[in-house]
């Protein structure tokens, strides 16, 4: 009995609680960007590259970026312990996925709008299993999305800690990483410094 392969359900989680404390604590997820905060854009891009459902995990001032950005169609998680670092953002994350039927997580930062929908879509297209481990390189260097399969999701979070995120897993499983080559569409510069603001539009 031939039956039909079923479509894997890549989420969209968009890291956007960071405080911005290099840039005199200015919340990254509402910095201007084309004229709307840079969390809606990266919403988009997130959307554009095949992910859904696209969940957003807010930190510092999540009350006023609820209220400038337009986050509709998004699953929303506030992290209480966003001044943790990183690492709590993709706990929260990938706890907010628990049960939701997703095979995979594609990660993507807030503060990095270098990086669009074409990048997130290749890298989306890495999925094989739930076990897929896939991440965008930059002339060889590892770097975001990154896509992490569901089977992945339990070990990731245990070892998501302070400002790490999924370093130290990624690390310790280089051999299972599916390297995707982005740098002909995307750039993958952060907005962490004042200087890094004439990036923004």
């Amino acid at each position: 009995m031939a039956h039909t392969q079923r479509i894997p359900v890549i989420a969209g989680v968009l890291l956007a609680a960071g405080g911005g404390r290099r840039l005199g604590g200015r919340p990254k997820a509402l910095l201007n960007h084309r004229g709307r905060p840079l969390v809606e854009h990266a919403v988009r891009v997130l959307r554009d590259g095949g992910c859904g459902p696209v969940h957003v995990v807010l930190g510092a001032a999540a009350e006023d970026v609820r209220a400038r950005a337009d986050l509709a169609g998004s699953e929303v998680t506030v992290n209480a312990d966003w001044e943790e670092g990183m690492g709590s953002s993709l706990r929260a994350g990938l706890g907010a996925l628990e049960g939701s039927g997703a095979d995979a997580a594609l990660v993507l930062l807030v503060d990095q709008p270098g990086i669009g929908a074409e990048a997130v879509a290749r890298v989306r297209s890495a999925y094989r299993s739930r076990a897929t481990i896939a991440a965008a390189s930059y002339a060889g260097e590892r770097g975001h999305p990154v896509l992490f399969g569901a089977a992945r999701w339990a070990d990731i979070a245990a070892g998501a800690v302070g400002d790490q995120g999924a370093r130290a897993y990624l690390r310790a499983h280089r051999d299972a990483i599916t390297l995707v080559e982005c740098s002909d569409v995307a750039e993958a510069y952060d907005i962490d410094t004042a200087a890094d603001l004439t990036r923004l539009e």
